[in-house]
């Protein structure tokens, strides 16, 4: 995933990640979120995670529905622009993996 940092929101999204909440942790762990990192250079952020599971839509609707987790991503979405200015997205954007070494 990619995204942008709003330039005056930037230390406020570090500062979240510094201490990210447990709960957060938890859910995002029993949806089969594993090695979630974000990776920042600028105001360009990345992230990368693996999801063990057969079914990523149920789980991150699982996770949409929980309201701590919501709290969450309403903080750190206002720190965030699409990568792409007019792709429509609010944050995020999915990247396309093209190679892959385990």
């Amino acid at each position: 995933m990619i995204a942008r940092l709003r330039p005056e929101k930037r230390a406020e999204y570090l500062e979240l990640h510094a201490a990210v909440w447990p709960h957060v942790e938890e859910v995002s762990a029993e949806a089969g979120i594993r090695d979630f990192t974000i990776f920042i250079l600028d105001d360009v952020i990345v992230g990368t995670y693996d999801y063990v599971g057969d079914d990523l839509d149920a789980a991150q609707a699982r996770m949409e529905a929980d309201p701590i987790m919501q709290d969450w991503w309403r903080l750190t979405s206002a720190c965030q622009i699409p990568f792409r200015e007019g792709s429509g997205l609010p944050g995020w954007e999915r990247m396309t993996e093209v190679w892959h070494q385990d």
